[in-house]
């Protein structure tokens, strides 16, 4: 993608463009911003318990098998508030309190096949479970492509959108402990550290992103879903922090072409005008950085000579050999470029360790412009959440002390100071690089630089094909699309068969007789 965008003259016109760069703008009532899951799926049991007649559970996986309270289990499995600490025990018996409660789950088909043995206790939660939780698999998409979007809607009032799965391996807490036994998985290994952010909703927004997940529930089931009337609003919890109020909010969507249905790419879009309207500073973090029409954007920000600094927080690895080869392969080549084009030392990229020097697995999805712009969802800055996967984000903009107190707070946890540190930190140095620079240690908690990658030939052909990364481009068919696809790999396969038929009569007209 190589449009062209200009900076925003005009600061105070809004950047949200329905129908370009987002789907809808609606207004949330109430907003919150949540930091790792251990608060999250807190948040969720109490939501949850409320509910009266509808929770829609839109997500890439659910694991029925975790506590939602590690290490908070009495003897009889309950958590401290009374009820099953196990999900799907704790969702029947959040059925059985409620009469008229109905809910809808729906779930990428493909995460079967990345974790199969998660999907015995959904067939028998499914099966045996009370017939008013409804589960579906979500197979509405392209060969390769995933459901990637994690939103949550309760009685159509309350909603969670952000990039927190309900699944195993999530749960941790802002200090990311080091061996954690709590983060421990059925098989008894510890999970690496984990830091990930979602949001509350609460108004129209919520209204419309129960309508965006009843219209993925119609597309993969078939089945129209009336959202309930005359509910009670489910009340703001107590212990919640409101971030934001009467706030204007916009959803933005990936959605791969299918089924006669254009490519959606108005998170790219979003992006890319985000990036253009920065005059002081871009602030991501992502489990990737690989996108090609985003690196472009961002060096020509840094080919100015007084465009905004870029800070990144990444993993340091992804979570598998092949996955690590294919993804981050790619990162050093776009990291190389983009410190190539930057000539005024205003570019960094970290990832974040623990106390232990143990990396801490970054899987938010957040982007924040100056202190004006926030988006916060399920979209990586990788090619396959712009133009391939479906994706759903929340942005908000012009809630200045919100978005700042924000990266703040996020910051504040990466380098184990206080927020208020962090802020006055800040304010002293003037420059973002300049406070993290100021305040980030060698040893223990810290945020550390990135280093390239080697590339190896695994590497090399993956990053090249971008196999675990292809795309759509705007305007072409579902049998299009940047990267390796069905077709290619059939052509691969025929070819290493025609390979081996040669090499077995070579062999067989070479063996003696």
């Amino acid at each position: 993608m190589n449009e062209t965008r200009s900076r925003n003259p005009d600061a105070s016109a809004s950047i949200f463009k329905p129908g370009e760069n987002c789907w809808r703008v609606a207004r949330a009532e109430k907003l919150a911003l949540i930091i790792d899951a251990a608060d999250y799926f807190r948040m969720l049991r109490g939501i949850f318990l409320e509910a009266k007649r509808e929770l829609l559970l839109i997500g890439w996986d659910f694991d029925f098998e975790i506590e939602m309270l590690p290490g908070e289990s009495d003897g009889d499995g309950l958590a401290p508030d009374g009820y099953p600490n196990t999900l799907g025990p704790f969702l029947e018996a959040v059925v059985a309190r409620t009469p008229e409660l109905h809910i809808y789950m729906l779930k990428w088909n493909g995460a079967v096949l990345v974790a199969p043995g998660r999907f015995l206790p959904t067939v028998a939660l499914d099966i045996f479970g009370d017939d008013r939780i409804h589960f579906a698999l979500d197979g509405h998409h392209p060969f390769g492509a995933c459901h990637h979007q994690k939103i949550i809607v309760a009685d159509n009032t309350f909603a969670f959108c952000g990039g927190i799965d309900t699944t195993a391996g999530r749960w941790d807490t802002p200090e990311h402990l080091p061996g954690d036994p709590r983060r421990a998985l059925a098989n008894g290994t510890i999970s690496e550290p984990w830091h990930d952010a979602t949001s509350a909703l609460t108004g129209p927004v919520a209204e419309a992103l129960g309508e965006l997940s009843r219209n993925r529930w119609r597309r993969a089931t078939g089945e129209e879903l009336v959202p309930p009337d005359d509910v009670r609003p489910i009340l703001w919890p107590d212990h919640l922090h409101v971030d934001a109020e009467n706030v204007e909010v916009a959803i933005a969507r990936t959605g791969p072409p299918f089924d006669g249905e254009e490519l959606t790419n108005e998170i790219e879009r979003l992006i890319l005008d985000s990036i253009a309207a920065a005059r002081h500073v871009i602030y991501v973090e992502s489990q990737y950085f690989a996108a090609e029409s985003i690196c472009e954007a961002l060096e020509a920000r840094l080919r100015e000579e007084s465009g905004p600094e870029i800070v990144v927080v990444n993993p340091e690895a992804a979570l598998a050999y092949v996955e690590d080869r294919a993804m981050h392969v790619l990162r050093g080549r776009l990291v190389e470029r983009l410190r190539a084009a930057d000539h005024g030392d205003r570019f960094r990229i970290y990832h974040p360790v623990n106390r232990e020097g143990e990396p801490i697995y970054v899987h938010a999805k957040i982007f924040i412009v100056d202190d004006q712009i926030l988006r916060i969802g399920s979209s990586n800055l990788n090619d396959r959440s712009l133009g391939f996967d479906t994706e759903c984000d929340i942005a908000f903009e012009g809630e200045r002390h919100s978005v700042r107190a924000f990266r703040a707070r996020l910051l504040a946890e990466h380098l184990a100071v206080p927020v208020e540190k962090v802020e006055a930190t800040l304010d002293e140095k003037g420059t973002l690089i300049g406070a993290i620079e100021s305040l980030r240690v060698e040893g223990g908690r810290a945020l550390r630089p990135i280093e390239r990658v080697p590339e190896d030939l695994l590497g090399e052909f993956l990053a090249d094909t971008r196999l675990f990364d292809p795309r759509y481009e705007p305007g072409e068919p579902a049998a299009a699309g940047h990267g390796l696809r069905p077709r290619h790999l059939a052509l691969i396969a025929g070819a290493a068969g025609l390979g081996l038929v040669a090499w077995l009569v070579w062999r067989h007209r070479s063996l003696p007789r």
